[in-house]
């Protein structure tokens, strides 16, 4: 391997609100002496800063395609044999805390972080952070998919940081509908919309937020967990009425209101923080959808459940670090 050639750029870049793009890159186009540095900064720019190290730098080939809005990201990449290394340096001097799915597709990854290794091939999938060091290796038959996940957007459901999930099995159960899923997101790229992007993508996470609390926790009830799923289809349904609580939620369900908390409390949250976040991403989604274009925050805030617009206000900007008029005009 080649000595490696630490990136100037900073970490993934950064979209306008609403927006939802599909671009791809490819060495083929590049002269053969600049296609790693070329390699090098687009990685750099989708992902974070790290080191990279070439097995045959003089001959190496690389394609990828992008698509993605300014919450979630998907890359689709094949390349020669390649690593990627985070280092402790690089964490301390670019903090970053959010999250990558890693789905190999064909060939095999190596990843190890926090004294950890996966070898994974199709079939299996890694929940990672760039928060902390890492390396990441693979041989020159690798296609893969890596889905970029806000830490808020695990971290605040779960009310904590995520314990990493290794070697996730992808062929079965829930594992197997999070791996079918990304990959229909990415085969339909050029058929999607900001919103239904991000809305298929808050679905992938919330199962992998299922997954790895799963496997923190293995001797949860399988009747809590058919729970927990029945009332957040039932909070994602009716997350605009005004009226919705945990107490509604309990009658309308024929549940005690005691076993819908200790459902959800086993993946850290409770009735009032899951409505809240449901109604949250709803606004989100319809700040970002032309057809809602005519309607005002306060429109916004009782049309989604909230009693006001300065409690969504506030609630929006805790949640998503912008109001909701400054992701409406594309602030970040």
């Amino acid at each position: 391997m080649s000595a490696a050639a630490g990136l100037t750029l900073g970490g993934g870049s950064a979209l306008p609100a609403g927006t939802y793009i599909v671009e791809s890159q490819t060495t083929g186009e590049v002269d053969p002496r600049e296609r790693t540095d070329f390699w090098s900064e687009h990685v750099g720019s989708y992902q974070t800063r790290m080191d990279f190290r070439y097995a045959s730098p003089e001959t190496f080939r690389g394609e990828m395609i992008r698509q993605g809005t300014d919450t979630y990201q998907i890359v689709d990449w094949s390349c020669d044999k390649i690593e990627y290394v985070r280092t402790p340096r690089l964490v301390r001097q670019e903090p970053d805390p959010d999250y990558r799915f890693l789905l190999p597709l064909s060939g095999e990854l190596v990843l190890r972080q926090d004294d950890q290794e996966a070898r994974l091939a199709p079939g299996a999938g890694s929940l990672m952070t760039l928060g902390a060091p890492f390396q990441l290796l693979h041989d020159a038959s690798l296609r893969g998919i890596i889905f970029s996940i806000p830490a808020r957007e695990i971290d605040g459901p779960l009310n904590r940081k995520s314990p990493l999930a290794t070697g996730i099995d992808l062929t079965t159960g829930l594992g197997k509908v999070v791996g079918s899923m990304l990959e229909s997101l990415s085969a339909e790229r050029e058929s999607l919309t900001t919103t239904e992007f991000n809305a298929v993508s808050d679905r992938i996470v919330e199962l992998l937020c299922m997954i790895t609390v799963g496997d923190d926790r293995p001797d949860s009830s399988g009747h809590l967990t058919e729970v927990e799923a029945v009332v957040r289809r039932h909070v994602r349904e009716h997350a605009a009425d005004p009226g919705l609580t945990g107490t509604s939620m309990a009658r309308a369900l024929g549940w005690s209101l005691r076993q819908i908390q200790l459902a959800l409390q086993r993946v850290g949250t409770t009735p009032r923080e899951l409505i809240r976040e449901e109604r949250l991403r709803l606004v989100r989604d319809r700040l970002q959808c032309g057809e809602c274009e005519h309607m005002t925050i306060t429109d916004l805030a009782y049309a989604s459940g909230f009693s006001s617009a300065s409690a969504l206000s506030t609630a929006f900007r805790q949640r998503f670090g912008v109001s909701p008029r400054e992701m409406r005009h594309g602030v970040r």
